[in-house]
């Protein structure tokens, strides 16, 4: 059963299927009953103080209008580009429309090109049932007056991971400050941190959403990845502490880059808001942390694109994220070091007793633009160690999931090849994208990969969505059908059996102009813990739960607000 939950107010409506009553709800939220303070009406409105329920799962995701006027053919693309960048478009202009899914065809004539959709946050069952589905306020102005509001691009694949908080009360994502159907946000300037190279002339902030068990959102906003974007934020609010940490990209315009930039990429670290939007002033981003491969004794990369992360999650009072794109830096698992002798050499584990980071990392501006920030972060010993610039890479991580302090859950989204005829071919025979399960050798101190489970998730198989084109792009000349590449983000949960249930979201590739905007899944699979056998990657199979329809993405996966996790 769906419905839609109207925002605004702590008690949210819930819209019931016709004929549906209180007892149908009440199996739908998993057995949850109705409270003293819950009503259903004489009109079948249903009147509830709390909106997700623990025990189940939120899923992030997006829909785009399909409205053609989104873009006019022939208009110059990126929207007011400076001529300081070099690369504003050719006269020629846009050569498709806003109409989905050959819209994202405009990404081979604009590198940057992206157009923003509205949020929705879908409370499930954990065997994929919809319950109910909560919109992100998404319109700047309401009744004459500044709204809070949030946004994402549609088509940015690494965005919308969705966290719990260290105390499970809270979920935390990160979008944009703008209007839906707003061109190039994704690779717009931060209005603290403009590059006047990057080619997209627009400037908009970034925001971190939080939001409660009673669907309250708050929203803070940063200067950080300007030029790029947020992908993940995760919340401490325990012991006191009361911070959010951020992890994303910077910069899309020509080297050197301006300090904004620098101080923006990474991993961050905010001090949420309590005032609405139109009252937040922020200023210069503030990093958290920072990792550069001369720590490996390699050669410097572009300062700040070693920092390029997506994937993010705590344990044990240890900020961990991960690396899985782009040609500088290591495509691997870090962790932010608080003691300063962890690894002396770039790679190590985790000092016994480590905190979590508190404030930003202390930096020197004169000599910001040779060396970039110090450096504070580690990659988990066990995983790739060697820069992307000196390796074949084969590793492309992205979300991680730990079942307990010796078993690490990777999800690994494979390589994104869409170079040739052979696209599936190759997704199906890749060896390292889908699940890794990772171990900790308590003698040797290094995690090793124990299997990588791909069973059911269909590497390859390229599937239809209704309403798709079928036969192959005009304008790459590859099929329309999208197919499973690996998995993004994941969360999991271990049972008293032991076992563990992984719940991931899908990549693709295909044909289309951007495979951002392939309608993809989430799927689910069930792991023993304690299993090391790698034959037990054979018996595990993934079960598809839910596929995204016409113009409609699924981004990212969390256990609500007040679930066990354990």
């Amino acid at each position: 059963m769906r419905s839609l939950a109207t925002h605004g107010t702590p008690a949210m409506r819930y819209t019931l299927i016709a004929g549906a009553v209180t007892a149908a709800l009440t199996a739908a939220l998993g057995g949850v009953a109705l409270a003293d303070d819950d009503s259903v009406d004489r009109d079948g409105h249903f009147h509830q103080r709390q909106f997700f329920f623990p025990d189940n799962l939120v899923v992030s995701r997006s829909v785009y209008d399909n409205n053609a006027k989104n873009v006019v053919v022939g208009t110059v693309l990126p929207p007011s580009c400076p001529a300081a960048s070099g690369a504003c478009g050719a006269a020629s202009g846009a050569p498709n429309d806003g109409s989905y899914p050959a819209v994202w065809n405009n990404v081979i004539y604009d590198p940057s090109f992206g157009i923003t959709s509205r949020i929705f946050l879908d409370q499930m069952t954990p065997s994929g049932s919809v319950i109910n589905s909560l919109s992100v306020p998404d319109r700047p102005v309401r009744h004459g007056s500044s709204a809070d509001h949030l946004v994402t691009s549609f088509s940015s694949k690494s965005e919308l991971a969705l966290n719990l908080s260290n105390d499970g009360r809270f979920l935390t994502f990160m979008g944009y400050v703008a209007p839906v159907n707003t061109i190039d946000v994704s690779n717009s300037n931060t209005p603290a941190a403009v590059d006047p190279t990057n080619p997209v002339g627009i400037e908009n902030l970034r925001a971190v959403a939080q939001v409660d068990a009673d669907g309250r959102f708050q929203f803070t906003e940063t200067n950080a990845y300007s030029g790029n974007n947020g992908r993940a934020a995760i919340q401490d609010d325990s012991r006191g502490v009361d911070l959010i940490y951020t992890v994303g990209n910077a910069g899309n315009g020509a080297n050197p880059q301006p300090n904004g930039i620098i101080l923006g990429a990474g991993a961050q670290i905010l001090n949420p808001a309590n005032a609405a939007q139109a009252a937040q002033v922020p200023g210069l981003p503030t990093p958290v942390a920072s990792f550069s491969v001369t720590e490996l004794g390699a050669k410097a990369d572009k300062i700040g694109k070693d920092d390029n992360y997506r994937g993010l999650t705590i344990f044990n009072n240890v900020l961990y994220f991960t690396k899985g794109s782009g040609s500088n830096g290591v495509n691997t698992v870090y962790f932010v070091d608080t003691t300063g002798g962890a690894c002396p050499k770039g790679v190590g584990l985790p000092a016994p007793g480590a905190r979590l980071p508190t404030s930003p990392v202390a930096f020197n501006v004169a000599s910001l633009q040779s060396t970039g920030l110090p450096d504070n972060v580690c990659i988990l010993a066990g995983f790739p160690e060697t820069p992307n610039k000196s390796a074949t890479v084969t590793a492309f991580p992205f979300g991680l999931w730990f079942a307990n302090a010796h078993t690490l859950y990777l999800a690994d989204e494979g390589d994104g090849f869409t170079g040739g005829a052979d696209l599936y071919t190759h997704a199906a025979a890749q060896t390292t994208a889908g699940l890794q399960k990772w171990v900790l050798n308590q003698t040797t101190g290094r995690w090793t990969l124990a299997y990588t489970i791909t069973n059911g998730l269909g590497l390859g198989s390229a599937y239809k969505i209704r309403g798709y084109p079928a036969g192959s792009n005009p304008g790459t000349g590859l099929p329309w059908a999208p197919a499973t590449d690996g998995l993004r983000n994941i969360t999991g949960r271990v049972g008293r059996d032991g076992v563990a249930t992984i719940w991931g979201i899908t990549s693709t590739i295909s044909g289309n102009g951007d495979v951002g905007a392939d309608p993809n899944r989430l799927v689910s699979v069930r792991d023993a813990v304690d299993d090391l056998d790698a034959g037990a990657a054979r018996h595990a199979k993934f079960t598809t739960l839910r596929t995204a329809e016409f113009a409609e993405v699924l981004r990212g996966v969390s256990l609500t607000p007040g679930s066990d996790a354990r």
